[in-house]
C-alpha cells in the first residue's frame, strides 16, 4: 500500500530558499517551524499605508503613522554605560526625531538616505520626537509589498526585521496557497455566509482566508479572515466534544436509577419548605435522564443560594432508592465537610450512611465526635462525599450509580472523567454556582445537557452592594460594629495572605488581623486561610458558625463551603484584584438568612476600568449578566485560566465576541454527526 504524499504545509521553514540557519533560529523563537505554522501567524495589527500622516500634523501623544528620509543618524554614549541612538526623518513638511534608549545595536539598521516608516506616539512637539517607535526601512523595489497597501505588523523577535518576515509570508503564499485545503469538506462551509459591515457575504475558503489574513485589500478583510479561521477552531473543538457525546450515547449503558420515592417523599416532607418551581423542573429532567439506559450527563447551573444542594440530594436519593451507591466530589475540604454535615443531617433519619473522604479524614465520623444514632437499620448502599481523595485507587465502590461534582470549574476535565470511570458508566451531575457565559458553556460543557435554576428559595433577605474607597474604611468598621451589636456576624476578605505575597498597595490578611482585633475589641476576631491545617480550619469555622467569632478575616478560601445565615456583612478589601464572577461568588456567602445583607467592596484602584467593573455588582445580582460582563472585560481567563479545561488555546477565536460562531460551529457539527442517528 502506497503511503500518502507528504503535506507541503509540513515543509520545514529552514528548507525554504532565503531562510538560513540564523533566520531559522529566529523563526523557531516565534514557534514557527513549518510552512503551515508561518501561514497561520496572526498579525498583531495592521497599518493602512495608503494614508500616511504628514510629520507637520503629528499631535502630542496621539498614535500616528509617518514616513520620511533619514537625514541624520548617530549613537551617543552616556554616563553609567547608557546610550541613545537617534535618527532624524524629513518628509518635506517637517522633521521628526526618533530615539532609542540603551539599544546601541539599532545603529546597524539605519543609514542616511534610507526611507523609513515609523509608528508611535509623539512625546514632544519641540522638536517632534517619538521614543522607541515601531520602524521599518523601505527599499525602493519593495514598495508594492510594504507601502500603498494595508500592511500586516507581525510579532517579532530580536534581529528579525518586520520587512523580511512580511516578504517571507508573501513568498510562502505564492508557493503554497494552493496546498491550503478545507479541513472539513463534509461540512460544506462554502454554503454559509459571513456577516460584514457591508452585509452578509459568502464564507471565504480557508485558503482565501489565509491570504486575506496577511494581505487584506480592505480593512474589513482582515476581520473576515479571522472569523473564518476562528470558525475552523470552534468546529475542531465542537467535533471533539460532540464525538465524545456520540460515543457515549452509542456505546454506554447505564445502571437505570429511576427510584421509587420511598426515600424522597419523607426527605422532602422533613425539609420544612417547598421546592421552587425551578427546582422541581430540574428534578423532572434529572429523573428522566436517570431512568433511561443512557448515562445522564447534565450540568446544573444555579446562582449562589439557589438550592442546588437540595436538588443534588434528591438525585442521590434516586440512585440510593435504586440500589446503587452515589459519590459527591467537592474541590476543598471546607466544602466537602459542609456537604457531609448537611447530607448526614438529611439522610441519617432515613437510615442512609454518609461517608466523608478527604485528605485528612477517611471515615464517616468527624474527629472528636461519636456517630449519631440512625433512625433505622443501615442501608446496603451509601453516599460518599469527598475531595480529590475520591480519585485515589483505594476508593472503588461497587455499583456506582451516580457521580455528583460540585464547583466543576475548580476541577479539570480529566479529573471528572477519572471519577466517572470508577463505575460502569454512572450517571453524572455536574454543579456550579459560577454562572458560565453561554459561549464558554457550549465549549467547556458542550457534551453535557444544561439545566438552570434561575430563582432563589423564598424567605431570603436582599443583598445590597456598595463600592467604597479606602478613605471610607472608618465608617465601614463603624457600620460593622453596629451590625455586631445587633447580634449579626461579618466576613472581611483579603486578596493576599502575607505581605511578602503582596504587591505594593495590597493588604494582607495576616497583617490586618492584628489591627482589626483592636478595632473590634472586645469582640473576638477569627482568621481563616489555606495554610492552616485541617483541625485549625475546623475549629475556626465551628466557632464562626456558633457565633463565638462575630468577625471572620479570611482569604478567598471562603468563596465556597461556609453557610452561616447569621452573617449579614461582607467587606472585600482590594476588590479590584478579583474577577467579577469571583466577587459574586464571595458575595453569595451572605444573604443566606431572612435579614438583609450588605456587601462592601473596598477599591484601592481609581481607574475608570476598575470603577466600571465593580459598579456592575452594585447594579445587579444576576450572576449570568455578571459572568458575561466579566468575559467581555477580562476575557476567558477567569473561567479557563486556573484549571485544566480541556480547551486548547485559540489563535483566532475569541469567546468574548464570537458567540454566533460558537453556535454556528456547534450546529454544523451536531447536524453532521447525528444526522444518521
Amino acid at each position: 500500500m502506497k503511503s500518502s504524499a507528504p503535506n507541503p504545509l509540513e515543509t520545514p521553514l529552514d528548507h525554504i530558499a532565503g531562510v538560513g540557519p540564523e533566520r531559522g533560529a529566529q523563526l523557531r523563537r516565534l514557534d514557527l517551524l513549518t510552512v503551515g505554522h508561518a501561514l497561520l501567524l496572526r498579525p498583531r495589527r495592521y497599518e493602512d499605508r495608503r494614508h500616511f500622516q504628514p510629520i507637520a500634523s503629528l499631535q502630542l501623544r496621539e498614535p500616528a503613522l509617518a514616513r520620511g528620509n533619514v537625514i541624520a543618524a548617530g549613537l551617543r554614549r552616556l554616563r553609567g554605560g547608557r546610550s541613545l541612538f537617534e535618527i532624524i526623518l524629513d518628509d518635506g513638511t517637517a522633521r521628526l526625531h526618533c530615539r532609542w534608549w540603551n539599544l546601541p545595536f539599532m545603529e546597524n539598521y539605519f543609514k542616511v538616505g534610507d526611507q523609513v516608516v515609523v509608528f508611535g506616539k509623539p512625546a514632544s512637539l519641540r522638536p517632534r520626537t517619538i521614543d522607541h517607535p515601531e520602524s521599518e526601512v523601505i527599499q525602493a523595489l519593495e514598495t508594492s509589498l510594504h507601502l500603498n497597501r494595508i500592511a500586516p505588523i507581525y510579532p517579532l523577535t530580536e534581529g528579525l526585521p518586520q520587512r523580511w518576515l512580511r516578504s517571507l509570508l508573501w513568498r510562502l503564499l505564492a508557493q503554497f496557497e494552493s496546498a491550503i485545503a478545507e479541513p472539513r469538506p463534509e461540512l460544506h462551509l462554502a454554503r454559509l455566509q459571513i456577516a460584514t459591515p457591508d452585509g452578509p457575504l459568502p464564507m471565504p475558503s480557508r485558503s482565501q482566508a489565509v491570504r486575506l489574513l496577511h494581505f487584506p485589500e480592505e480593512a474589513a478583510d482582515a476581520e473576515t479572515a479571522r472569523r473564518r479561521l476562528a470558525l475552523d477552531e470552534f468546529i475542531d473543538l465542537q467535533t471533539a466534544i460532540q464525538t465524545r457525546r456520540k460515543n457515549l450515547e452509542t456505546n454506554a449503558r447505564a445502571l437505570p436509577c429511576p427510584g421509587d420515592n420511598r426515600l424522597i417523599k419523607p426527605f422532602l416532607a422533613a425539609l420544612g419548605f417547598d421546592l421552587t418551581d425551578a427546582q422541581t423542573a430540574v428534578l423532572r429532567e434529572i429523573r428522566r435522564d436517570m431512568t433511561g439506559s443512557r448515562p445522564m450527563r447534565r450540568l446544573l447551573q444555579g446562582d449562589v443560594g439557589s438550592g442546588k444542594t437540595v436538588v443534588a440530594a434528591c438525585a442521590a436519593l434516586m440512585a440510593l432508592e435504586s440500589g446503587t451507591n452515589a459519590a459527591l466530589m467537592a474541590p476543598t475540604e471546607i466544602l466537602a465537610e459542609q456537604h457531609w454535615r448537611n447530607f448526614r443531617r438529611w439522610f441519617q433519619p432515613l437510615g442512609l450512611p454518609v461517608e466523608l473522604r478527604t485528605g485528612a479524614v477517611k471515615t464517616g465520623i468527624e474527629p472528636g465526635q461519636e456517630p449519631l444514632p440512625l433512625g433505622r437499620p443501615v442501608s446496603p448502599v451509601s453516599l460518599f462525599i469527598g475531595t480529590h481523595a475520591l480519585l485515589e485507587p483505594a476508593f472503588a465502590p461497587e455499583r456506582l450509580g451516580l457521580v455528583i461534582i460540585d464547583e466543576q470549574h475548580k476541577f479539570g476535565v480529566a479529573q471528572r472523567e477519572q471519577l466517572v470511570r470508577k463505575g460502569a458508566y454512572p450517571h453524572l451531575l455536574v454543579m456550579t454556582a459560577t454562572p458560565i457565559p453561554r459561549t464558554l458553556g457550549l465549549t467547556l460543557y458542550g457534551d453535557l445537557d444544561i439545566s438552570v435554576i434561575a430563582s432563589s428559595p423564598p424567605g431570603r433577605g436582599r443583598i445590597k452592594t456598595f463600592v467604597r474607597q479606602r478613605d471610607s474604611l472608618p465608617k465601614v468598621w463603624q457600620f460593622i460594629a453596629e451590625q455586631l451589636a445587633k447580634g449579626r456576624q461579618a466576613y472581611v476578605v483579603f486578596s493576599r495572605l502575607e505581605e511578602e505575597d503582596s504587591a505594593a498597595g495590597l493588604k494582607a490578611v495576616k497583617k490586618e488581623f492584628h489591627q482589626l482585633e483592636k478595632t473590634f475589641a472586645p469582640r473576638a476576631v477569627g482568621l481563616l486561610h489555606g495554610r492552616l491545617n485541617s483541625a485549625e480550619k475546623d475549629r475556626v469555622m465551628a466557632a464562626f458558625r456558633a457565633n463565638r467569632l462575630p468577625v471572620l478575616l479570611a482569604t478567598s478560601i471562603v468563596e465556597v463551603g461556609l453557610d452561616v445565615p447569621n452573617a449579614t456583612v461582607m467587606v472585600i478589601e482590594n476588590a479590584e484584584q478579583f474577577g467579577l464572577a469571583q466577587l459574586h461568588q464571595l458575595r453569595g456567602r451572605i444573604g443566606r438568612g431572612a435579614d438583609d445583607s450588605y456587601c462592601i467592596l473596598i477599591a484601592a484602584g481609581k481607574t475608570d476600568e476598575a470603577r466600571q467593573r465593580l459598579g456592575i455588582l452594585e447594579q445587579t445580582s444576576d450572576g449570568f449578566r455578571i459572568a458575561e460582563e466579566d468575559l467581555r472585560l477580562r476575557g476567558p481567563g477567569e473561567f479557563l485560566g486556573r484549571q485544566q479545561s480541556g480547551v486548547p488555546p485559540l489563535h483566532f477565536g475569541d469567546f468574548s465576541q464570537d458567540a454566533p460562531l460558537v453556535e454556528q460551529a456547534r450546529q454544523l457539527v451536531r447536524e453532521h454527526l447525528f444526522s444518521a442517528t
